[in-house]
């Protein structure tokens, strides 16, 4: 092979190499999230992106062939060709032959290896990671017409590495686990604040949003003697005075251990206004009751669903042992920690 056409054969090649390089960590490093709504909005390349972090392992079964194949025809092609004209140069300079070729040899491995590692890995990494999900919708449709091409041969080679990994006691995945659990997330965020990433009043904000969610409302809930409640026969009168006495503006509804209900004070004064001669069962809502053993995630998740500001907490012999507000229960999330 001719000396110039070995320098095309080269520059093909550092090109295959850098084109499976990007492609490979466009699709590792691009966001599940990002990818759907762009293929919902129709863009270009979106969907073969999502389809090929869909089949993650065969895709970097593949790119990992096309650099490989890229590789050792680097070794075959471009550097023989650098060796065969730099050899006679060196000759002509004096040096003996066998020291001629060897100096040869090494320039040409070390150019090789340079422009391998640099314009055919470590340039497109860079680029693909800089800007994931446009290089995964560029690349991603050349990219898997490739691997379908090869696909048999990949499976093959990619069933074995399964195999390989299953002597481990390791269960090979498809896609890469986007999901952390709650102890992770909290360890990411206590890191990010020892490193200064986040604000010590962040950190703990988010600490809460985390491990909140997980405590039982028997821990948060107002007692039961400590519960503002009006009888179900108190009248417009009687209801605001007490509002106004203990600073509620939503009173529990109760005769003797019976909960009707929990009534506002808009709605009495909403109905006074209107004339209308009501006691505080008649204007009572519906209240949800919860478990003592109910965490203040699905204490709130309730709350939401059934559109409630209020509810009542039992034990297991359905014996009333408190209350809780979804007021209460958010300012948990958003209160300062006492120094």
């Amino acid at each position: 092979m001719s000396f110039p056409m070995a320098l095309f054969v080269t520059v093909l090649l550092l090109i295959g190499s850098g084109f499976f390089v990007a492609a490979e960590f466009a699709l590792v490093a691009a966001k599940r999230h990002r990818m759907e709504k762009a293929a919902a909005e129709g863009r270009r390349g979106a969907g073969s992106a999502l389809a090929g972090m869909r089949e993650l392992s065969l895709m970097l079964a593949g790119a990992q062939l096309g650099i490989t194949v890229c590789t050792l025809g680097l070794g075959s092609v471009s550097k023989p060709a650098i060796s065969h004209e730099l050899d006679p140069l060196l000759q002509r300079l004096g040096l003996p032959g066998a020291l001629g070729y060897g100096v040869a040899f090494a320039v040409a491995m070390i150019v090789v290896v340079f422009l391998h590692m640099v314009v055919g890995e470590m340039a497109p990494k860079s680029w693909a990671i800089a800007h994931p999900e446009r290089s995964a919708m560029l690349l991603a449709p050349p990219f898997r017409a490739v691997v379908k091409a090869v696909r048999p041969l990949i499976r093959m080679l990619n069933a074995l590495s399964n195999a390989l990994v299953r002597l481990c006691r390791v269960a090979p995945r498809d896609e890469l686990a986007s999901v952390h659990n709650r102890e992770q997330l909290t360890h990411l965020v206590t890191e990010s604040e020892r490193l200064g990433l986040i604000s010590r009043t962040d950190s703990e904000l988010l600490t809460r949003s985390l491990t909140e969610p997980e405590t039982p409302v028997r821990d948060l809930q107002v007692p039961a003697d400590g519960i503002t409640s009006v009888d179900g026969a108190a009248d417009a009168d009687e209801i605001l005075r007490l509002a106004a006495e203990r600073g509620r503006t939503r009173l529990l509804v109760r005769e003797h251990d019976t909960v009707l209900g929990s009534v506002h004070a808009r709605d009495v004064v909403v109905a006074r206004a209107r004339g209308r001669a009501t006691n505080a069962r008649a204007l009572a809502r519906p209240v949800p009751e919860l478990s003592g053993d109910a965490t203040v995630a699905d204490a709130i998740d309730l709350l939401r669903r059934r559109r409630a500001s209020l509810a009542v907490v039992r034990d297991e012999t359905g014996r009333l042992t408190g209350m809780v507000s979804l007021d209460d229960l958010l300012a948990r999330f958003l209160q300062p920690q006492s120094a």
